[in-house]
């Protein structure tokens, strides 16, 4: 039989209230108590007695035995969520960001405290990898989960190369869509899809990496010319975060776009769509599809996790268990695309191979492989204009 849960839920924007309007549709032994909101002014679609701005309604209410948490500021979730998880209430959040920069601290405090805090939200909009990874692949060897994890840059790079739509115009129409921010650095720019692999890949390998130390670079800027380039090869690209075990004792992390084959089954994940790759020993290649971006497909990962409350349920960690060996590393070589314009950048980057050299008046690349860590030491470098660099697998 499923416990009442009885719900304190902070923030009523696009997911909040996807996630409301699933509710209202069932019946689930549940009750949302109260909403915490910033704007007390703005107009709600509610009556006005359920929302409040002050935490404590929520936090400090002993009937209150749920908390969820919706809003985008990581470090108020942060202090929400340990707050809740130390007074006795089970979490649900859909802040990657605040998950993946605390997660060893918030997987002690779990345990310390007995209680649950579930994030399926987090990751990837509808598609349930957390749990799968937790559940399915528990006792499976991995060698790589990878994909598509963000909807907002996946809908640009869909409008770029299908319908031949420019950077700039596909940005401002994800935004008007409410896929991408106003500032869209961090789905642009690979930060969002940082933070969901190192997520990913806690699960997957049983291993805490910081945000900050693993490699991002993003779309923001892709050119005509790579598009052009990409094209003729009968190639895609697409933003893709990868986590891989290397030697039998090292897993490897990175977000980069990447040129996709139409072998690939992430050739045709279009849209604010998003697909995940798992390759594993023994289930082989496995592929995820769904909605990554949106308040209905999001809302309804986060009441997955509240359904899954009412049964008692908590992600055990089991990898962490039997994967103490495994290390984070970026020694790894990989095959990329980089455009660029001034020369000096292929000496500071120190190929280990060429491959393949083109050198025009208004369009200059280079094929080859070159180590993770090369990479990441002249980030800074790669981001600047007239320079892009794109992964071939």
């Amino acid at each position: 039989m499923s416990n009442k849960l009885t719900i304190g839920m902070f923030g009523f924007g696009v997911v909040g209230q996807g996630l409301y309007d699933i509710i209202k549709t069932k019946n689930l032994n549940l009750e949302i108590k109260k909403f915490v909101i910033k704007n007390a002014d703005k107009k709600r679609s509610l009556p006005a007695d359920l929302f409040s701005t002050d935490p404590e309604t929520i936090l400090a209410d002993p009937v209150i035995n749920t908390v969820v948490e919706l809003i985008d500021d990581a470090d108020a979730a942060y202090k929400l969520t340990v707050r809740a998880l130390k007074s006795g209430k089970n979490v649900v959040s859909a802040n990657k960001k605040m998950i993946a920069s605390h997660l060893e601290e918030l997987v002690d405090i779990q345990q310390e405290y007995g209680t649950s805090l579930l994030y399926e939200g987090a990751v990837c909009g509808s598609i349930p990898i957390i749990r799968n990874l937790e559940e399915y692949y528990d006792n499976e060897l991995l060698h790589s989960v990878s994909g598509i994890f963000n909807g907002s840059s996946n809908y640009i790079l869909s409008k770029v190369f299908n319908e031949n739509q420019q950077y700039a115009d596909a940005l401002k129409k994800a935004q008007e869509l409410g896929f991408a921010e106003t500032d869209p650095t961090l789905d642009v720019g690979g930060y969002d899809p940082k933070f969901k692999v190192c997520i990913v890949a806690s699960h997957a390998y049983g291993i805490y990496v910081r945000p900050d130390d693993v490699f991002n670079i993003g779309i923001d800027k892709l050119g005509q010319q790579d598009i052009r380039f990409a094209k003729e090869k009968n190639f895609k690209i697409k933003l893709i975060p990868t986590a891989r075990e290397i030697d039998a004792d090292k897993v490897v992390l990175y977000v980069l776009p990447r040129l996709v084959s139409k072998e690939s089954m992430l050739y045709n994940v279009e849209n604010e769509n998003n697909g995940v790759l798992v390759k594993a020993a023994f289930a082989d290649e496995q592929f995820f599809y769904g909605k990554g971006a949106g308040g209905h497909p999001t809302g309804s990962a986060v009441l997955s996790d509240i359904a899954a409350l009412r049964y008692g349920y908590r992600y055990e960690y089991k990898k962490h268990l039997t994967s103490n060996t495994l290390q984070y590393s970026q020694d790894y070589l990989l095959k990329v695309y980089l455009r660029y314009e001034d020369d000096l950048l292929i000496e500071k980057l120190n190929f280990s191979e060429i491959t393949e050299r083109y050198y025009a008046a208004d369009f200059k690349y280079v094929i080859g492989y070159i180590n993770l860590q090369q990479i990441a030491a002249h980030k800074a470098d790669l981001n600047k204009e007239g320079n892009f660099i794109a992964e071939i697998a």
